[in-house]
């Protein structure tokens, strides 16, 4: 799958398309008014599912890589699997969130489906303030996605440790990964250790400080940011002149070369987790380390889930590379559940 070399042109086709295909419905259920663009709200309007895509795991089985939309700016949902949750047929619970957050959250699950799936199709179906939005999970040939490397740049995801030197985890979620345990109203510090090797070819020199690519960002691990001097939000940015030919906005400033940031997957209903921070700053002089607080409000199991984008941006700029998630759980116990 190639890149535009266009990014206005890149952003309005997902838009249209990546977030359109989301907003299909299902026979006799209510739609969500269009364009989407039209629907945000601070609250009292849908979450949608959104299909990025699929592709063949290392053992020949298909993973369907589906995510979500939550068109309320002020308003989470949590939903358990049931009939406002529901993937089937085999369903209501494929393991999808029972938490919605606000915002496009890009493929936070990855159903594991038989390399004999052929012409079968799964339907997610969320049910939010009134509407009832669905989008059909299939293995169509131009729904193939490419979340283990960009053939353009070869370019791969991000490495989620956690613990110097154990295992590596990149890609798209599969399975849980760190269990934790702790108690009501006591934070709880969570540590990984993340790396990013950046893209290898067809990267275009700037005159800035480090390289940068697709929509003008840089590239690297924690050790790279740390070569080019960059750790921010303005790692690997060119002049303005590379700015322009990329038809960015004066003033854009890309995504940092490697970013960490924290997410609930799962909870109790109405429960309460707290970030601090969401998104941990990252120590490149020590292999990546960076190290969250969560504290829980309510006692009860939870899935916690933490994703780290390299210089591709949320979604991989919406061809799903280059970005890791994992989940964690965590039992939360005193309190009343």
């Amino acid at each position: 799958m190639r890149r535009s070399a266009v990014v206005g042109v890149l952003i309005v086709a997902l838009a249209g398309t990546v977030l359109g295909r989301a907003g299909k419905q299902g026979v006799g259920q209510t739609p969500s008014s269009l364009p989407l663009s039209q629907t945000i709200r601070e609250r009292g309007t849908s979450v949608t599912p959104a299909y990025e895509g699929w592709y063949y795991d290392k053992d020949g089985s298909i993973r369907l890589l589906v995510g979500y939309f939550n068109r309320n700016t002020k308003q989470e949902f949590d939903i358990p699997a049931g009939p406002n949750n529901r993937i089937e047929p085999g369903g209501p619970d494929q393991g999808q969130p029972t938490h919605f957050q606000t915002g496009r959250q890009w493929g936070v699950l990855a159903i594991k489906v038989p390399k004999e799936f052929g012409q079968k199709k799964l339907t997610w179906t969320i049910v939010a303030n009134g509407f009832t939005n669905s989008i059909t999970l299939h293995t169509q040939a131009d729904y193939v996605v490419e979340p283990f490397e960009d053939a353009a740049s070869k370019n791969t995801p991000p490495k989620i440790m956690f613990q110097p030197g154990g295992p590596a985890f990149t890609g798209p979620p599969t399975d849980t990964v760190a269990s934790y345990t702790t108690a009501v109203n006591t934070p709880l510090a969570l540590t990984t250790w993340v790396t990013d090797e950046g893209p290898k070819i067809n990267v275009p020199e700037t005159t800035g400080r480090g390289r940068g690519r697709g929509r003008g960002r840089g590239t690297g691990d924690a050790g790279a940011a740390g070569a080019s001097g960059a750790t921010g939000a303005t790692g690997g940015r060119g002049p303005r002149g590379d700015l322009a030919a990329l038809g960015l906005p004066e003033g854009f400033t890309p995504p940092p070369p490697i970013a960490v940031k924290w997410a609930v997957y799962r909870q109790p209903a109405g429960a309460t987790v707290k970030f601090d921070p969401a998104g941990p700053p990252i120590d490149k002089d020590n292999g990546g380390k960076n190290t969250t607080n969560a504290t829980f409000g309510t006692a009860g199991e939870y899935t916690l889930r933490v994703q780290v984008n390299d210089s591709t941006g949320e979604g991989g700029g919406g061809f799903q590379c280059c970005w890791s998630n994992a989940y964690v759980k965590v039992n939360v116990t005193g309190g009343t559940k």
